[in-house]
């Protein structure tokens, strides 16, 4: 029998709608329940593509007698992270906080006044890996519940108050260039040249260092990150945790060689490692970027993407219950699709019957172009189509597979992060490949589909699902969306875009402002919980304050409204010391302390969009990249659109580019030559 999930949007709150377990959605009905008949909440925490929240869900939330004390004991409420983001910051700081570290599927139970006063993950049916059977848990839970009470408030209270006094963020300076210069040399020094990343396994791809390090290294005017980029982007891209036969990243690298990921497939990882790969492309020409880039791009247009244009928020690891069984082969399975070119794949990556991962074959690079080239007597050009064509042939027999789930819900901030990606792969790769037009085609189907249906009413909203929406809408939301508007903007120029760009960033300043600097992560109407969170942090998506910064900075030089960049100021000194400390912790804000450490160039081009030279001027500010330069451009003396263009006419009947830099403006460019110059 179905129990209160079923009419939920969330997937993955419909993974457990028929589980015995007597499950509430997070509302009023659960939080009264609990009040009413006095009673501790067991909260669950997870996410569609969560590999042990399925576990977790298979061994104790099917089974009938786990299900049967819960229901008697606990009110027990399910969330999805991905919906209620402030719900999961809270808790999640709360279980980091009670047992030192955090993950989901995370298990907090609560008093009925929200506090929590016992949290941690995945807990086994029976005792294993050091920790407690659930029923245990549960047991001894209840049993403080009714028995210890004062202990158990006494507990609930003191993390109350740790929780609050986290979000009281202390001010200090804005980070300097000499500052901003020691962090991305401290980076390097950090770095894993033998493996490439950062840190043990679980190896987490770091998009937004990797971001950093190419920004600061350009301002610098230097190129001494550039081996570390390219160690990285490659040892990412060869490795399993890049789907060499779909295109698109996983999750993570469960070793520390990149050969074993966690097979989930996120959307916001995908759009920010796109990003990294596509700037990487633009300082280097190197072709393995590029195609990086195209065929992650081609992943989300075949696998990610809604018929209407909104991007789902990821793939399961798991299919027939196993993980990764959709992605891996084996040597016979690879014989029989590629017949008498498989030795030459066999070599390629690596595979033997033994296989790499339990008996079967993570792909993963073996041996480079030229190698393969020697060896079977081909050109190096030869080789790439050899291996291409290969691809093709495993990606056909693959959708024969049972696919792993989809989580076809779509959010706002995410795709707000996917359409940032798309919007500038379009731009930059409109001469160089023949996707582009496709790709700008996605982008601006996503925005007008974020527009319109995740803006009802003019009202924007955090999810959609089968037509509806959820009530919520975020911080990170606005922020998002403000970015990847203004990327699609300086794509195709048009007004809509920019316009609406700058009614979000208002209504942003509005709903999100703090007083103190900076922004909350609920809005000022939003639904009053334990606290109002603040969260800093960047994890595996951007923080919600790091991308306003980086919104209003961007604003501010299209605008010239100093009171955006007096707001990002304000909130960037809140994370100076943070990102001091704890630099890989604060990638996109350092990414944005750059922006603001020096003054960002604006660009104006105007001239009749048929006009070559225009054009060309257009060409010039796309053919490099340059991280500190916003682009507007239209026809003479436009009625909308940012005011970098006003008052910017034709020289001598000529389109004409006006580079301007902090207070100064340069002469007006109208030919290639004198714009990159003045470009730098």
């Amino acid at each position: 029998m179905s129990n209160r999930l079923i009419d939920s949007s969330s997937p993955y709150l419909l993974q457990h709608a028929e589980n015995p377990v007597d499950w509430h959605p997070w509302g009023e009905e659960a939080l009264r329940k609990a009040k009413t008949e006095n009673k501790p909440i067991f909260l669950s925490i997870g996410y569609a593509a969560c590999h042990w929240c399925h576990v977790m869900a298979h061994e104790s939330f099917e089974d009938d007698e786990t299900a049967a004390f819960m229901n008697e004991h606990f009110v027990n409420i399910k969330v999805d992270r991905e919906e209620r983001p402030d719900l999961d910051n809270i808790y999640m700081q709360a279980t980091i906080a009670m047992t030192g570290s955090g993950g989901w599927p995370m298990s907090v139970f609560l008093t009925p006044e929200l506090k929590p006063y016992y949290a941690g993950t995945y807990f086994p049916p029976v005792r294993r890996y050091n920790l407690p059977s659930f029923k245990e848990a549960l047991a001894g839970l209840f049993n403080a519940w009714q028995n210890d009470r004062e202990e158990v408030e006494k507990t609930s209270n003191k993390v109350f108050e740790h929780l609050n006094a986290q979000i009281k963020s202390t001010s200090s300076n804005l980070l300097t260039p000499e500052q901003l210069a020691a962090i991305a040399q401290a980076m390097q020094e950090s770095y894993d040249w033998g493996y490439g990343g950062w840190g043990d396994a679980p190896k987490f791809p770091q998009p937004m260092a990797l971001e950093f390090l190419l920004h600061n290294a350009r301002v610098r005017k230097t190129n001494e990150f550039d081996k570390l980029i390219q160690h990285c982007l490659y040892a990412m891209a060869r490795g399993g945790m890049y789907d060499v036969v779909g295109g698109g990243f996983s999750r993570y690298s469960a070793d520390n060689q990149w050969r074993v990921p966690h097979f989930e497939k996120m959307l916001y990882d995908n759009a920010l490692l796109i990003r990294a790969y596509l700037h990487a492309w633009q300082i280097t020409k190197d072709p393995f970027y590029k195609r990086i880039v195209e065929e992650t791009l081609d992943f989300i247009i075949n696998e990610m993407t809604h018929p209407q244009g909104g991007f789902y928020s990821s793939l399961d690891a798991d299919s027939e219950g196993e993980e990764g069984k959709f992605y891996v082969w084996t040597l016979d399975e690879i014989q029989a699709v590629l017949q008498t070119d498989s030795a030459f794949f066999e070599a390629a990556y690596g595979v033997t019957a033994k296989g790499n991962w339990e008996g079967k074959t993570v792909l993963q690079r073996a041996l480079d172009d030229a190698t393969l080239a020697a060896r079977f007597g081909l050109n190096v050009e030869a080789v790439s189509a050899k291996l291409a064509d290969s691809h093709s042939r495993l990606y056909a027999a693959r959708s024969a597979r049972i696919r792993p789930g989809t989580d076809d819900k779509i959010l706002t901030a995410w795709n707000g992060l996917m359409l940032a990606a798309t919007a500038e792969a379009a731009r930059v790769l409109a001469d160089v490949s023949a996707k582009a037009e496709a790709y700008f085609n996605m982008a601006a189907r996503n925005a007008d589909f974020l527009l319109t249906h995740l803006r009802p009413n003019g009202q924007l909203r955090r999810s959609w699902r089968n037509g509806k929406t959820t009530r919520e809408v975020y911080l990170e939301d606005y922020a998002a969306l403000i970015l990847g508007l203004i990327e699609l903007y300086q794509t195709d120029f048009n007004p809509r875009w920019f316009d609406t760009a700058k009614q979000l960033t208002d209504e942003m300043i509005e709903k999100f402002s703090d007083p103190d600097g900076g922004f909350f992560d609920t809005p000022s109407d939003g639904e009053q919980l334990l606290f109002r969170p603040k969260d800093i942090q960047d994890n595996a998506a951007p923080s919600g304050n790091a991308m306003a910064c980086e919104a209003l900075i961007k604003l501010a030089a299209f605008t010239d409204q100093g009171t955006y960049r007096d707001l990002a100021e304000k909130a960037l000194k809140l994370a100076t010391k943070f990102t001091l400390r704890y630099p890989l912790g604060f990638g996109r804000w350092l990414a944005a302390a750059q922006l603001a450490s020096g003054t960002m160039k604006q660009v104006a081009v105007v001239g009749e969009a048929e006009d070559p030279n225009f054009q060309q001027l257009l060409k010039v500010v796309r053919s490099e990249y340059f991280p500190g330069i916003v682009t507007a451009a239209s026809s003479p003396f436009p009625e909308q659109g940012p005011a970098l263009l006003y008052n910017r006419p034709q020289i001598e009947g000529k389109a004409a580019a006006y580079v301007c830099e902090g207070f100064i403006c340069q002469t007006p460019a109208t030919d290639p030559d004198s714009l990159m110059e003045q470009l730098g």
